[in-house]
């Protein structure tokens, strides 16, 4: 579970977050959605302590596994590092190591993992389709990859560890139809297999529909709606508002 409480930041005149309260469940599959500027990146810098917030906290609670049936403790980023261990995420090609090819990026963080590279090939297989045969065995610096292929290690480096939080902005960027859709099943069988919480952002509202439990519509900063998505209902009302 995550708990935003007063999140506030502001670049000069510009409200990029403005969140009283907002609770992302355990399990969820967040949808965020909004115009450009409307503040996305933003909140997922800060719930990645990338970004210091103006005022107000995030809060991730863990689960304890001493007290079954508890809430767990409320871990703030910026004041502890013990959250990494079961976040995952992906924001842009800055969180690659790009002068590595991807198969020594992987066995790198396989290493700080305590992964066998055994077991690192193994959990890659995982992603074979997604790859489809453009990632592996190119013996391409990750620099060099085309913009599709970096997103996609990328997104498989937030998945690799198998966390239990993960964050996505604007993961189908980049990606060809054939590897859109191929996405969308890999994102929803993790959350299914892993009961995982996945937060993404998207532009496309047709991906966000088709894979989200939940979607938050983002203005200028605020939540302005919180849609329950369990069977793509929310499809029209985002249609509506930003065709209107």
């Amino acid at each position: 579970m995550i708990k935003i409480e007063n999140l506030k930041k502001q670049f000069g005149e510009t409200v990029a977050c403005n969140i009283d309260q907002f609770v992302i469940n355990d399990g969820d599959i967040l949808g965020l959605v909004g115009n450009n500027g409307a503040g996305k990146t933003t909140l997922f810098r800060m719930l990645l302590d990338l970004l210091k917030p103006d005022e107000g906290s995030v809060n991730y609670i863990l689960p304890s596994p001493m007290e079954e049936g508890h809430g767990g403790e409320a871990i703030n980023p910026a004041e502890s590092e013990a959250w990494k261990q079961q976040v995952g995420a992906y924001i842009d090609e800055g969180f690659l190591i790009d002068f590595l090819t991807p198969e020594e990026y992987f066995a790198f963080l396989g290493k700080i993992s305590g992964m066998t590279q055994i077991e690192v090939d193994e959990r890659l297989k995982n992603f074979e389709q997604f790859a489809a045969g453009e990632v592996f065995g190119q013996k391409k610096l990750i620099r060099n990859l085309s913009a599709g292929n970096k997103q996609k290690v990328g997104i498989i480096s937030a998945l690799f560890r198998r966390p239990q939080t993960v964050i996505l902005d604007e993961p189908f960027n980049f990606l060809d139809p054939s590897s859109q859709l191929v996405l969308k099943h890999v994102l929803t069988d993790y959350a299914h297999e892993t009961g995982a919480t996945l937060l993404i952002s998207s532009h496309n509202l047709q991906h966000t529909v088709d894979i989200s439990t939940r979607i938050a519509l983002l203005e200028h900063g605020v939540v302005i709606r919180d849609l329950p998505n369990q069977e793509a209902n929310a499809a029209k009302e985002l249609e509506e508002y930003f065709g209107g």
